[in-house]
């Protein structure tokens, strides 16, 4: 073992004793941390040090943003707290666009950055390596909250308190930084036993709860809005007790997607960007909207102009009547939603009427309208696709889907079966998708549930994670990575061609990317979009990473909320 002087990056021979870095790993364990993502920096040498002597899996990505895409796929994928170690400066820098993305899609995670020694901390600009002048300050617009340990002594706390709030609602990941020394240097502190993590509760007040029943007891055509909140608070089984209770047609955002059986009689799916689906919610007369915020995709790029009231439950007080007014009910969704059902007790005396129709009849002529809708604007090619994807995937698999055409056609018509639909709709970078899948199948070994599951990329957004190919053939991990390439950033090439009449800078050199999965040691085939569900199963049935390319141009189906 080796040990470092904590002022200097050389290493000096000695006997390794216990350090800062040990806490960090005996808390983590004990707080039931099994799996860490990142990448080893200077400054977090004593962490990584330490870990040689825990019991944490340590899973080394080739990006730090991909790694932080790697711990939020773990933590939608189990439930868990995603946990991220980063270094100092440009590791810290890079991982904050996949750091928006947990923050934006409330992800519960731990992120512990290196920082540079105490004495170089503060005005001073000592000329150290990867020293910036405020490090934390650079996360504070995408993490809950940001703190620098200055002592070993104060690291457990620390970290079993950026824990609680991580699992908080609204839950999202929480920023540590602890300085080289401070990692480095031995301890007297004895080794960490037990630590203790529970959400902060969050319930919905009570006269709030009784507003809301007293709207909804008289309600003629009340309507449900299912959003990304409602899966995070585990509240599916009272939204579908809910649902049923009012009779109310249940329509899911993206992040939502899910949360509502899909072919339910009452269920408007996830056509969220649909003009009739806008319609129909902007006719009922009492809106209860779940962990949304009627934001730009859930209220049809801002032409939903509802005509009734509006119920809208959210942890994040900033989101209640961001967009419009309403009851805001600033509560966890689980715990709201639970409470809204047992004071519903039983159904209103009020029988749902839609001028006429009941909501059953009225969700099955709503999804009529779509379908005729997408076939009159010749998308057979693309309705078979992703059709073909569904009927390949199993029922139970978890699929992870980037920035990218099929994702965007995925938050519309992916029926999530028993399996979970995740994408990056919450920040919206690029390059989540197979990270993000990296992260979820480890998560699903660690939990001994091991399985496949399925990333989708196009060969835009694929380019940004292209290096994970390392990491999955590293640790033999189980996805099946599906690229559909286009030759360029297919979507923005459609919104350019739609607004300007051609589009600019959005051409891509395609390399093989067979080729390039091969290259790293990882099967890769190449098929044709009509044979896209014989490709995935051959690839779902085999071990390891795959890939699978697809070179095929998809059209977005055209948006509903320019039209007249």
């Amino acid at each position: 073992m080796i040990d470092f002087d904590p002022g200097t990056a050389a290493p000096t021979k000695g006997t390794s004793v216990r350090n800062g870095g040990d806490l960090v790993v005996e808390t983590l364990e004990a707080l039931g941390a099994k799996t860490v993502f990142g990448i080893p920096g200077q400054h977090a040498l004593g962490l990584f040090d330490a870990m040689g002597r825990g019991n944490l899996h340590f899973v080394s990505s080739r990006v730090e943003n991909n790694s932080a895409f790697a711990a939020d796929g773990y933590s939608r994928a189990t439930g868990e707290v995603g946990v991220l170690f980063l270094s100092t400066g440009p590791g810290a820098l890079t991982s904050l666009a996949g750091l928006q993305e947990a923050y934006a899609t409330g992800v519960p995670m731990v992120v512990v950055a290196s920082q540079i020694p105490l004495d170089g901390l503060g005005a001073r600009r000592k000329g150290m390596l990867h020293q910036l002048d405020d490090q934390k300050a650079s996360a504070a617009n995408v993490t809950k909250s940001q703190r620098l340990i200055q002592h070993a002594s104060g690291i457990p706390s620390a970290i079993q308190d950026a824990w609680t709030e991580a699992i908080s609602s609204p839950q999202g990941p929480v920023w540590l930084e602890i300085p080289q020394n401070v990692l480095l240097d031995p301890i007297m502190v004895p080794p960490v036993e037990d630590a203790l993590a529970e959400a902060a509760d969050n319930p919905p007040r009570v006269e709030l709860i009784r507003e809301a029943v007293k709207w909804l007891s008289t309600a003629e055509r009340p309507a449900i809005i299912a959003g990304g909140g409602t899966r995070r608070g585990r509240a599916e089984k009272s939204l579908l007790a809910i649902a049923e209770k009012l009779r109310a047609p249940v329509i899911c955002t993206p992040g939502g997607n899910g949360a509502f059986p899909w072919n339910h009689e009452l269920s408007l799916q996830s056509w969220i960007e649909d003009r009739y689906m806008t319609d129909l919610l902007e006719d009922a007369d009492v809106l209860i909207v779940i962990g949304s915020s009627l934001g730009e995709v859930t209220s049809n790029y801002f032409t939903f102009e509802p005509r009734g009231r509006i119920i809208q439950i959210d942890a994040e007080p900033r989101v209640l009547e961001s967009n419009s007014p309403g009851l805001g009910i600033r509560a966890d969704a689980g715990q709201a939603l639970a409470a809204l059902d047992m004071a519903l007790q039983a159904a209103p005396d009020t029988e749902p009427n839609w001028h006429g129709t009941t909501p059953e009849t009225l969700v099955k002529e709503s999804l009529a309208k779509v379908r005729h809708r997408l076939e009159s604007q010749d998308l057979g090619k693309e309705l078979k696709f992703m059709a073909d994807i569904r009927e390949a995937v199993p029922a139970d698999m978890q699929t992870f889907w980037d920035m990218t055409i099929a994702a965007y056609w995925g938050w519309s018509c992916w029926d999530a079966k028993d399996g979970q639909f995740h994408s990056a709709q919450g920040a919206g970078g690029l390059g989540y998708g197979f990270p993000a899948a990296i992260g979820g199948a480890v998560g699903l070994e660690t939990l001994g549930k091991p399985g496949r599951v399925l990333a989708v990329s196009g060969d835009g957004s694929s380019m940004y994670s292209i290096s994970e190919l390392a990491t999955a053939k590293q640790h033999n991990v189980p996805v099946t990575w599906l690229i559909v390439d286009d030759g360029g950033y297919g979507i923005l090439r459609e919104y350019m061609v739609g607004a300007f009449g051609k589009a600019t800078a959005t051409e891509l050199a395609r390399p093989d990317f067979v080729k390039l999965a091969e290259a790293f040691g990882v099967p890769a085939t190449k098929a044709a979009p009509e044979d896209v569900g014989d490709a995935l199963k051959a690839a779902f049935a085999a071990d390891g990473p795959n890939v699978v390319v697809v070179e095929t141009l998809l059209r977005m189906f055209g948006p509903t909320h320019l039209d007249d």
